[in-house]
C-alpha cells in the first residue's frame, strides 16, 4: 500500500512540475551525462534570476557536470558575475559495496577517474565561464572555506576560498545526517535573500531528506520558495528593528 501511495505522489508531482523550455538545455542534456529533475532546472533558473548578490554559488556533488553546466548557462544568460565552486571527490555512494561495476570487468577504481575526466571535458566544452571544482568532500571544503584557505582546483587554477554565498545546490550524500551537515555549512555563509536547493528532496523520495525538509520549513529564518517537487528555500532578509 505504501509503495502504491508513493507512486501516486510521484505521478502527481510530475504532472504539477514546472519546467523550462530551452533548446540549448535540450542539446546539453543529450550530450552531458547526468541525472537531474526538470523541476530542479526550473528552480535553478528562478534562483539565479533572483540572486541577491554577486557572491559565489556552491554546488555539492557534481558527477559528470550536467548541473554545473546548467548553472553556468543560467549565469551567462542572465549576465550574472557569480563564480561557481564545486565540491566533489568523485567517490560515489554504493561503490564501497563491491570492487567492480556489477558483473563487469570495470572496477570502481577505474570508473572514478573516468567520471572525473568526463566532468572536466564537459565543463571545458560547455562552460566558458569556467567553474572551480575542488576535489574535496563537502566538510573538508567548508573547513577551508571558513578558514579562507587558498586551494588549487582540478583545472590547476589557484583560488581563495571564503566569504559569503548567494546560492547553495546540495546534491551530495543524501542521508539525513550528511544533508543536514551540508545545510548547516551553507547556512553559515548564506547571505539574506540567498537560496538553497536540495536534490532528491521530494516527499516521495526514498532518501532521508523528508525529515530535514520538515525541520527547515519550521525555521523562522527560511521560507519555502517552491516544491517542484524538490525543495527550494530562501533565507529571510533581516527585518529592520
Amino acid at each position: 500500500m505504501k509503495s502504491i501511495f508513493s507512486l501516486l505522489i510521484k505521478v502527481r508531482d510530475h504532472l504539477r512540475m514546472k519546467k523550462v523550455e530551452d533548446e540549448y538545455l535540450n542539446w546539453l542534456r543529450f550530450a552531458n551525462a547526468g541525472m537531474i529533475s526538470p523541476g530542479n532546472i526550473y528552480a535553478m533558473k528562478y534562483a539565479i534570476e533572483n540572486l541577491p548578490t554577486n557572491d559565489p554559488i556552491i554546488e555539492i556533488g557534481s558527477f559528470c557536470g550536467l548541473s554545473t553546466n546548467i548553472l553556468s548557462y543560467f549565469l551567462r544568460k542572465n549576465q550574472k558575475k557569480n563564480i561557481i565552486f564545486c565540491s566533489d571527490k568523485w567517490i560515489f555512494e554504493g561503490s564501497e559495496k563491491s570492487t567492480n561495476l556489477g558483473l563487469s570487468d570495470i572496477s570502481h577504481a577505474d570508473y572514478r577517474p573516468f567520471v572525473k575526466e568526463t566532468f572536466m571535458r564537459n565543463i571545458n566544452f560547455f562552460s566558458p565561464n569556467r567553474p572551480h571544482p575542488i576535489e574535496l568532500f563537502s566538510d573538508e571544503f567548508f573547513a577551508k572555506w571558513k578558514n579562507r584557505n587558498e586551494v588549487i582546483d582540478i583545472f590547476n587554477q589557484s583560488m581563495m576560498l571564503g566569504g559569503n554565498i548567494s546560492f547553495g545546490y546540495i546534491d551530495g550524500n543524501h542521508t539525513y545526517e550528511f544533508a543536514k551537515q551540508d545545510f548547516e555549512n551553507v547556512n553559515q555563509h548564506l547571505v539574506p535573500g540567498g537560496f538553497i536547493l536540495f536534490d532528491d528532496s521530494d516527499d516521495s523520495n526514498p532518501f532521508g531528506l523528508t525529515k530535514l525538509m520538515g525541520e527547515i520549513k519550521q525555521r523562522s529564518d527560511y521560507s519555502l520558495v517552491m516544491k517542484n517537487p524538490n525543495y527550494l528555500f530562501q533565507k529571510n532578509k533581516m527585518l529592520n528593528k
